[in-house]
């Protein structure tokens, strides 16, 4: 099992980077907030990853920082109905602290805001995590010190343009699909607008 990578970046978009490790070319699915910390193409780098095993193959999820991978792990272990695409959409959509603060505080609303959870899941990833992003929680990958001064989104062009996608009725591998043509396309300095219109061809 796969629990780190390194090697050089040769391929980075969005929501998906591909690492040459030892002369082998790995696909690592990211969030934006990995995306964002990126080195340029053609450099080291470095990321925790999550190994998954289907019946129909296998997928790598990869990390910059630890407590992303962990709460990650936590979604997808924990909480029925969200599958390593939809913890990936969740944590590309909210800042880490602001995901643990509305757990803890029941905001199903503020959860409800991720793309593919609607009201039902949201109520759900609330009842079964609760407990263990706590502080009083036991060997959780969570410490939520002050996290009211943290701001309530983290408003990224590119979350911001899946988000927008996804609200528009397209799947979210047709949104992802979309957006890493926008993100080639036009670069990471675009804003959400430039990428949602460039992801619908316009």
């Amino acid at each position: 099992m796969i629990v780190v990578l390194r090697g050089k970046l040769i391929e980075a978009s969005v929501l998906r980077v591909v690492i040459d490790a030892a002369g082998v070319g790995y696909e690592v699915n990211v969030p934006v907030t990995t995306a964002e910390r990126l080195p340029a193409v053609g450099q080291e780098v470095t990321l925790l990853i999550h190994h998954v095993f289907r019946e129909d193959g296998q997928a790598l999820y990869g990390f910059a920082q630890a407590d992303e991978r962990d709460f990650f792990r936590l979604l997808v272990e924990k909480v029925s109905g969200i599958g390593p695409k939809t913890a990936l959409n969740i944590i590309s959509r909210l800042a880490l602290p602001i995901l643990r603060q509305a757990i803890l505080h029941g905001d199903v609303a503020l959860l409800s805001q991720c793309p593919g959870i609607g009201k039902k899941t949201a109520e759900r990833l609330v009842v079964e995590l609760k407990d263990k992003v706590g502080p009083d929680a036991v060997g959780g990958p969570v410490n939520v010190g002050a996290t009211s001064r943290q701001p309530m989104v983290a408003p990224t062009p590119a979350s911001d343009a899946l988000a927008a996608l996804l609200a528009l009725g397209f799947k979210a591998s047709e949104a992802e699909k979309g957006l890493r043509t926008a993100v080639a396309k036009l670069g990471t300095g675009a804003t959400a607008d430039q990428l949602v219109k460039a992801a619908l061809g316009r």
